[in-house]
């Protein structure tokens, strides 16, 4: 049983799910997934409307929703009893999932897949992880002694960010579809997957694009969403200041990163597949004042950016909170588009960062795949 909990871990279930079936052809899968899940075969329990949410505004309102979800998820573990609840990613929906299963049933395995960052905040959640799982499989190698400090068994995988890499083309096709020619200046908008993101990124965004339409002459842009928050988009972006193009589905958003000679981007999953798809970002990231006051007492990281995270500096500009202005944004955006020489510095960073990645090994879903199978069969 595969359990996410918003868009990001449903691409790495879905790749999970492709592993797993290469492995042991006929596996039966069960659990809650968007899209990427459901194209794999899964028939999810229930959508990730009601999940995908962040920050107190949020989430506060949508407590009931969720705990509803909690409960689903965990009555249909405990019915169907699977040989493996594989918890993925967005702890705050799937490790309360966990906990709840090893209340009712200690017996009943579970795995957490994509740990919390506790090596950047809160590292005291890892003493109840190690009541809840009995294995985490880590995307870094850095997380295992660390967890295993804890008493938790933990095993590398490698991050399945990587597989995604080969799927990055299609920008010659897309920009003829779209009626660009390959010297327009075209500008990825990648303000997030969830409402709140929406409603604090967006706007600024918007802002940024309005200083950027005066700056660079032909500008236009183009935002990937996914389908479950596109009527917010749509609805968002209405008379902008630059011809828009709002892209829904996967192969667009990969064909949009290679299109595009920027982006900018919301911190999160989105800003490692640039990276792989080698397009030099902006990354821009904001909360509501109280989710913002209270992270900042937990956080012990510099950077919030995984590219900066894993080279310990900032080789892509990230602009968080107040400093996320419609200026720095813009400033750092031109300064990617018409000066060749931080350009070349982060191409050459994110070159550096698909390696720390694992680029050019074994397939990190594979090898999830492997040790999930092994875990249930010994």
């Amino acid at each position: 049983m595969l359990i996410c909990g918003e868009p990001s871990g449903d691409q790495l279930g879905g790749q999970l799910m492709r592993g797993l079936k290469t492995l042991a052809p006929g596996i039966g899968i069960t659990g809650v997934g968007g899209p990427a899940m459901a194209a794999e075969g899964l028939e999810s329990l229930f959508s990730l409307d009601a999940t995908a949410v962040m920050g107190l505004r949020e989430v506060l309102p949508a407590i009931p929703r969720i705990l509803k979800r909690v409960r689903q998820a965990t009555d249909c573990a405990l019915a169907t009893r699977p040989d493996a609840v594989v918890l993925i990613d967005s702890p705050d929906f799937t490790h309360r999932i966990a906990h709840a299963i090893k209340k009712r049933d200690p017996s009943l395995r579970t795995v957490n897949y994509v740990a919390p960052q506790v090596w950047a905040s809160r590292s005291y959640r890892t003493t109840q992880m190690a009541k809840d799982f009995d294995l985490v499989l880590a995307l870094f190698p850095f997380e295992v002694p660390f967890l295993q400090r804890y008493g938790l068994r933990a095993e590398f995988v490698g991050h399945p960010v990587i597989e995604r890499a080969a799927k990055m083309v299609g920008g010659e096709t897309l920009r003829a579809r779209l009626g660009l020619s390959p010297a327009t200046p075209l500008l990825a908008l990648l303000p997030g997957s969830r409402s709140s993101e929406i409603r604090f990124i967006l706007p600024v965004f918007r802002q940024a694009v309005e200083i950027l339409a005066r700056r660079i002459p032909g500008l236009l842009t183009v935002l990937p969403t996914v389908p479950h928050i596109a009527a917010r988009v749509k609805a968002a972006t209405k008379n902008w200041p630059t011809s828009l193009h709002v892209l829904e589905s996967e192969a667009d958003k990969f064909a949009a990163f290679d299109a595009a000679d920027v982006a900018l981007a919301a911190s999160g999953t989105v800003t490692a597949e640039l990276a792989l798809s080698r397009t030099p970002m902006v990354v821009g990231y904001r909360v509501g004042w109280l989710t913002y006051a209270l992270s900042s007492l937990i956080m012990n990281v510099k950077y919030i950016t995984l590219v900066n995270v894993l080279l310990e500096r900032e080789a892509v500009p990230e602009f968080l909170q107040s400093y996320m202005t419609p200026q720095n944004l813009a400033d750092g955006v031109e300064r990617l588009l018409c000066d060749p020489a931080p350009r070349a510095a982060q191409l050459a960073d994110q070159a550096l960062f698909a390696q720390m990645l694992g680029e050019g090994t074994e397939a990190p879903s594979l090898r999830a795949a492997k040790s999930l199978l092994y875990f249930i069969n010994n």
